[in-house]
């Protein structure tokens, strides 16, 4: 019973959602960010940016599709494409630069930029949902996919101070890079998924 809950589709896609996020990577950011805000508002702070963040990745979920329909781009190419921009983010997962995400430090209340977005609903994890919402999948599947990331994701940078205390700069790193291994799987996975729906459209029909 509960190895099958983890063969069951939304874990899947919560689990590369949580990945997507990035909780872990964003939160010595999330720290450097609010240092200028009163101790006391940090909390609210992160909430409210998760809230909107949460609220700009199921809009995309929604009106996605209608975006690639007016396009005129297929699932495979969505796949492939899609597949391609989560290697490269899981590559700067595992290899981070020097330079980081933000470096510019931003005086008083952060308001949706950076923190929503794009650090939390950024490129990736929109193109993700956009993917999904091009699959043959419950919309249930999909939202509760996302709101079980969401809510790992709000626990982890809620409890950001406590985190970064327990696992230290070299936990969190070390954390991020497991977690930038396991995005390249899914994302090579995606592709593969991409070029095998490509090939099996275009595949001669047998006689």
């Amino acid at each position: 019973m509960k190895l099958a809950f983890f063969k069951h589709p939304i874990f899947g896609m919560a689990l590369s959602m949580f990945f997507l996020m990035d909780s872990i990577g964003n939160v010595p950011i999330f720290i450097a960010l609010l240092k200028n805000c009163p101790p006391h508002k940090h909390r609210f702070i992160i909430i409210r940016e998760l809230i909107i963040a949460l609220a700009v990745i199921i809009l995309f979920y929604f009106i996605g599709h209608v975006f690639l329909d007016a396009l005129g781009i297929s699932d495979q190419s969505l796949r492939i494409s899609g597949g391609i921009i989560l290697f490269l983010i899981s590559i700067r997962m595992i290899f981070p630069t020097k330079e980081g995400a933000i470096q510019a430090a931003l005086q008083g209340d952060p308001l949706i930029v950076p923190l929503a977005v794009p650090l939390i609903a950024g490129p990736a994890i929109l193109a993700a949902v956009m993917i999904y919402s091009a699959q043959d999948l419950p919309v249930a599947y999909t939202l509760s996919a996302i709101g079980i990331a969401w809510f790992f994701t709000t626990l982890i940078l809620v409890g950001a101070p406590l985190l970064q205390k327990v696992l230290g700069e070299k936990g969190l790193v070390a954390l991020e890079r497991l977690m930038g291994l396991i995005l390249t799987l899914i994302a090579i996975q995606m592709f593969l998924d991409g070029i095998d729906g490509f090939i099996g459209c275009h595949k001669p029909p047998l006689h």
